[in-house]
């Protein structure tokens, strides 16, 4: 699966907002954008005015980078939540929510997206007891993803799960942390992104 190897702590720096990617290590005093305010590159401290396009340009790359995604995968997602029913932008955060990758990283089993894409790729992961290593896998109401692997994973996955236990599990997974088990009780919110994004202009971009 394509994906961004690059660093990291660039994307924040762009974006001029912490979005995390690494975890919590961007919570320390070693994070870039708490370092160097400014964007990468030679002209990053030049302040330049932005327009209505850069606006939501910006506001798409950010939603991008959150969930790790290229440009050919996230406009996929989009033009399946135009053609659903019901508000676009809402619907597009419902579906990068439900992405199994996603998932894992909700259920406190991984620092960030990217260790939670690991996981799901290692084989760990199964939806409805039938193993699944795609994590763009998108989940549906009903369906209970459960994490196995051998006793020295499961014991790291717990360990990771127990330092995480003050980041809020959103409601919409029915998380059990004795079984590293879940069950999706409902449709996500925008409130469970837990991110402020303004998903509007995302859809005004690719409207154009």
């Amino acid at each position: 699966m394509a994906r961004n190897i690059g660093p990291s702590c660039r994307l924040c720096r762009r974006e001029g907002v912490k979005l995390f990617l690494k975890g919590a290590r961007c919570q320390t005093d070693k994070c870039s954008v708490s370092r160097r305010d400014f964007a990468p590159g030679q002209h990053g401290l030049i302040r330049k005015k932005e327009s209505n396009y850069g606006t939501q340009l910006r506001e798409k790359q950010k939603v991008k980078r959150i969930y790790g995604l290229l440009e050919k995968q996230f406009r996929h997602y989009f033009r399946i939540a135009s053609r659903a029913k019901g508000v676009t932008g809402i619907t597009l955060l419902q579906l990068l929510e439900r992405r199994l990758d996603n998932i894992v990283f909700r259920m406190n089993l991984a620092n960030s997206r990217s260790e939670a894409r690991q996981i799901v790729q290692h084989g760990l992961v199964y939806v409805n007891g039938r193993r699944l290593d795609i994590p763009s896998y998108t989940a549906k109401v009903g369906d209970e993803i459960a994490v196995k692997g051998k006793a020295p994973m499961m014991k790291r996955l717990k360990e990771t799960n127990e330092t995480l236990k003050d980041r809020l599990i959103p409601k919409w997974l029915g998380f059990d942390p004795k079984t590293l088990t879940c069950k999706i009780a409902q449709m996500p919110t925008k409130d469970d992104v837990g991110f402020p994004i303004k998903e509007q202009l995302i859809v005004e971009l690719y409207s154009k």
